[in-house]
């Protein structure tokens, strides 16, 4: 007895009692487990309650015919790969091939020869393990190159997550720090400069106290400077400058966060100065064009404790976000002056941060008011390499990386919700701790 015969369930369907004793008899003495049904809407019966592994049919039989159940055995998806051999005493060729094209395997004429029905039973049962082993094997050859195509997607997102960081921050940190030298030297030397203006003008008081009555070509050339509006604007210049230094040191500090190096551990990082920073370097473009008015940010910060992280990559992920909200507003903006729509928004990015000691995480909204997204676009839009954007405006891979560093990197969530012309909202969940 083979292992197949062994674990094999054969169905024999026919409406006389002999004929299925002695087929029954066959096929037990050869080691196969049997079932039987004495017509054909009893086979279907049975078959709900067990699952053979070939069905012996005989095709005239009262009620419904061989044909007719073989034909709803094979409509039937639980059923339909079952192999059946059919059982007659008619030898028509027309029989056999209607047998055939309703899915029948085989044609066995009565009566038989027992070793011939034994033979082909075996080979059929045969070529069926056979299929279900490499359908096995497909599948699992299938899922192992899915999951291989997975993991390379993957190694792709970060090669190319670190590689852009990698070189966004050598730029940005080696920027900061060209800048920061000469920036040394103004914020050193505007403080004396202002003590120089105001001795010159000590001295040009003490001048005109004593020497009130200048040569003609003097006056008249005091006259031509307006010396007056020089003493009231110098020191308005000079305010200004320390203004627009104080300005410049800012974005440079704001460089060197966003740039701010990760190692192989997590180092604490306050997220509201992540968020900042990749605003300031996006700041150029918040600002108001001939089409829409300047892109406003409401932020309603909460209570966050110091989170361990990677803020490189949180940054990263901010700028995308950011970035994409911008491009949706600019989009919407843009539609309507297409199509001369009238309607004014306000463009606006609303900027959420909260703290759940309960849940032991931190939660960041990002909102915007612009175009929105189709629920198809919603479905796919973390999709590796899926964009929207035209060729060489965007690589998809912006959503993917950012949630690949939130859920894998950081363990947390990453979720969005958007609406056509009314706009799009992502939150990050962080785990605390």
């Amino acid at each position: 007895m083979t292992a197949i015969q062994e674990h094999s369930l054969i169905l024999v369907v026919d409406d006389t009692y002999t004929n299925l004793e002695i087929i029954s008899e066959v096929l037990k003495r050869s080691g196969f487990a049997v079932a039987t049904a004495h017509d054909g809407i009893s086979a279907l019966e049975k078959i709900e309650f067990i699952y053979p592994d070939l069905i012996l049919l005989d095709v005239m039989m009262p009620g419904i015919d061989g044909f007719e159940t073989c034909k709803r055995l094979k409509a039937n998806t639980r059923t339909s790969d079952i192999p059946i051999m059919f059982m007659t005493g008619v030898s028509d060729t027309d029989s056999k091939v209607h047998a055939l094209e309703l899915g029948a395997v085989d044609y066995i004429i009565k009566p038989f020869q027992e070793e011939e029905v034994l033979a082909r039973l075996k080979t059929h049962l045969q070529l069926r393990h056979l299929t279900k082993n490499l359908e096995t094997q497909v599948a699992e050859r299938t899922a192992a190159l899915t999951q291989a195509l997975r993991e390379l997607q993957e190694s792709q997102i970060q090669l190319v997550q670190r590689e852009k960081m990698s070189a966004l921050g050598n730029l940005v940190a080696g920027v900061a720090h060209e800048i920061n030298n000469p920036m040394g030297f103004i914020v050193g030397n505007l403080q004396p400069a202002k003590e120089h203006i105001q001795e010159l003008f000590r001295v040009l008081d003490l001048y005109q106290k004593y020497y009130p009555q200048p040569v003609p070509e003097l006056q008249q050339e005091i006259s031509n400077i307006d010396l007056d509006y020089i003493r009231a604007d110098l020191p308005n210049l000079i305010t200004s400058m320390r203004e627009g230094v104080s300005r410049i040191c800012d974005i440079t500090n704001s460089l060197r966060t966003f740039a701010r190096a990760d190692s192989d551990r997590k180092l604490e990082c306050n997220i509201h100065d992540c968020i900042d920073s990749t605003l300031v370097i996006l700041k150029h473009r918040l600002k108001g064009n001939s089409y829409r008015y300047d892109i406003q940010i409401v932020r309603d910060y909460g209570q966050l404790p110091l989170l361990q992280c990677y803020p490189g990559q949180l940054n990263q992920v901010f700028m995308n976000l950011f970035a994409n909200a911008i491009d949706a507003i600019e989009e919407l903006v843009e539609t309507n002056h297409h199509h001369s729509l009238t309607t004014h928004i306000s463009p606006t990015i609303w900027i959420r941060t909260s703290f759940n000691p309960d849940h032991t995480g931190i939660a960041i909204q990002i909102k915007d008011n612009g175009m929105g997204m189709s629920e198809e676009v919603h479905q796919k839009a973390f999709d590796y390499l899926f964009t929207t954007k035209p060729v060489g405006k965007g690589t998809g891979l912006g959503l993917s990386i950012a949630r690949q560093i939130i859920v894998e990197n950081h363990g947390g969530l990453l979720k969005a919700s958007s609406q056509i012309g009314v706009g799009t909202e992502f939150v990050i969940e962080i785990p605390f701790g």
